[in-house]
Formats: C-alpha cells, structure tokens, sequence
C-alpha cells in the first residue's frame, strides 16, 4: 500500500514513525486487508492442492477398478481350468459342479461374517449418550 502523501522518491518512514502518525484505523484497514488477502491466496492454494489430489486420487481409483477387473477374469479362468482339470478325473458335469460349490461355501462363509459385522455395528453411543445429558434448557424447545 503506498502513502498518497509521501513524496516520489523519497524512503519511507520507520515503523516508530509510521505508527506514530498513522491512525488506528488506517492500521485496522491495512491489517485486515492484509489478512483479507492472505486468506483469499490460502484459499486459492488449498483449491489448487486438492484439485491435484484428486486428479490423482481419480486416477488411483480408475486403476484399483482395472485390477478388480483383472482379478475378476483371471478368476474365471482359474475356476475354468479347475474345472477342466477336474473333469479330466471324473467327467465335466461333476467338476462343474464341485466348483460351485466351492464358491457357493465361499458366499456363504462371507456373507455370515459381513451380516455378523453389521449387526455389531452401535452407532454413535457415546454421542447419544452425552446428547441426553445436555439439559433441557440447552436443548431447542427447553425453557430457559
């Protein structure tokens, strides 16, 4: 911020003498307007910062979802070949169906342990807990 009344060319004051003959609100509107514009480049860095993270994370999640894929079909011709393999000893039919049931016990046992994890979940009761303490005066239609 340049001083309308200082002469071109000439230093500028000290801080001592600044302060001296500036008023309080000139320093005020000086203040804030720095800290406004610190904020606004903050602003603008954290913008710039997280539009790289998720470029980055979009990128990630796009190659976890080709692996999953991946995993997928090399799946599939794993469980093919067992099956052939299988159906080399004791007939396609039969293979195929061992390998079925694999897999179906491999769903259930899953799905078991995914159903027993949900019905563990609480919620939040240490938050609940601590809501019912609050009095009633505190709480929106409590009197006051």
């Amino acid at each position: 911020m340049s001083d309308p009344f200082r002469e071109p060319g000439s230093t500028p004051p000290a801080p001592e003498e600044k302060a001296a003959t500036t008023s309080l609100g000139d320093l005020l509107t000086g203040v804030t307007g720095d800290i406004s514009t610190l904020f606004r480049q903050e602003v603008e860095l954290a913008k710039a910062e997280l539009t790289e993270s998720a470029k980055k994370a979009g990128k990630g999640a796009g190659m976890f979802g080709g692996a999953g894929l991946t995993a997928l079909f090399a799946l599939l011709f794993v469980s093919l070949a067992a099956m052939w393999g299988l159906g080399e000893l004791i007939g396609l039919g039969w293979s195929s169906l061992i390998v079925a049931v694999v897999y179906a016990i491999v769903a259930l046992v899953l799905f078991l342990r995914g159903r027993k994890e949900l019905k563990s979940i609480k919620g939040a009761p240490k938050t609940v807990d601590s809501l019912k303490k609050i009095p009633e005066t505190v709480t929106p239609g409590g009197t006051a």
